[in-house]
């Protein structure tokens, strides 16, 4: 066991990242299942649906599980307030200031983590008493830190900062990932893409072969000035990328973008005109996988990668 198998009472140290139209009930069950912490994704729930989802979540699984929390979204209130008549025992915040709601969480017996880019983010989340952090760096998909520090020197630099338990995040959909992100002082990983592409994930068949198809350099961070996204190049994103070329405005992008562009992409399958989430390492994902397998070829890999770094002889 380690400082993240013991805080969540899990077998691995692998969580499931809470991405959005991607991380129902299903999912994050069969993670937990697994032996990691699944995590169900509120970001595109309404509060109604993601009672419905932990609900249905809590027959799925005996094992612990959590739920994500963009802190910007509507209804944050009311989200709240349903984790806490579920029952729910796990919370990752991500997105805004995390004094704003750890209080709240801890004084209802709640485990809180933060989702930070950054250590200076990393030490704020510490000092306003969360119980550990997701580091996530430059290689992410989906929403990104402003910063562009990747995962190879934002580990570290964390860890330099903070005492708390540090996950981390971006890049890393591997044993060998996994390996190298703890031992640059982490205590564990949240993997996303990888568990994006798997038969248990709620998004449409036509993004999880988009992803598996992603090669290197396919993938950009853009719309910095509304919030900063990965995404597979396509035609919504050549249509930014020509509007760029005019020096747009914030409120330009925000026409553009339009509303459940997301959804339109990643749960209803629209390769075109739909904003197609997901991270660098996508040029490393070849299949879709039963969750059971991927948390198991992960772990193989793991073991064997460190195995063979024992034996290296200098």
């Amino acid at each position: 066991m380690n400082k993240i198998t013991q805080l969540f009472n899990i077998k691995y140290p692998i969580i499931q990242g809470g991405m959005i139209w991607n991380s129902g009930y299903k999912l994050a069950s069969a993670v937990s299942n697994a032996g990691g912490l699944g995590l169900i994704g509120a970001g595109s729930m309404y509060p109604d649906v993601l009672r419905e989802h932990i609900q249905k979540c809590k027959k799925a699984t005996n094992k612990p599980f959590g739920i994500n929390v963009p802190m910007l979204y509507p209804n944050i209130e009311e989200i709240m307030q349903i984790i806490i008549e579920e029952g729910v025992k796990i919370v990752f915040t991500s997105a805004g200031n995390p004094k704003t709601w750890t209080s709240f969480l801890k004084e209802n017996n709640i485990t809180v983590v933060h989702v930070v880019s950054s250590s200076k983010f990393a030490l704020k989340a510490q000092e306003a008493g969360v119980d550990a952090v997701v580091a996530e760096g430059f290689e992410a998909g989906g929403h990104n830190g402003r910063e562009e520090t990747t995962t190879l020197t934002l580990i570290p630099m964390v860890r330099e900062k903070i005492s708390i338990p540090l996950i981390a995040a971006g890049g890393i959909a591997t044993g060998r990932g996994m390996l190298a992100a703890m031992t640059l002082g982490a205590d564990g990983v949240q993997m996303g893409s990888r568990f994006a592409a798997s038969i248990e994930s709620s998004s449409h068949d036509n993004f999880k072969n988009t992803i598996i198809e992603t090669n290197e350099g396919d993938t950009v961070l853009t719309l910095k000035e509304l919030a900063p996204v990965r995404l597979i190049k396509n035609k919504f994103f050549n249509e930014v990328q020509e509007l760029y070329a005019k020096c747009p405005t914030p409120e330009e992008l925000k026409t553009l973008l339009g509303r459940a562009r997301a959804k339109r992409g990643m749960f209803e399958g629209d390769l075109e005109d739909g904003e197609l989430e997901i991270g660098q390492i996508a040029g490393l994902i070849h299949d879709i996988l039963p969750v059971e397998t991927i948390v198991d070829n992960v772990m193989s890999e793991f073991r064997l990668a460190k195995k063979e770094i024992s034996n290296f002889d200098f």
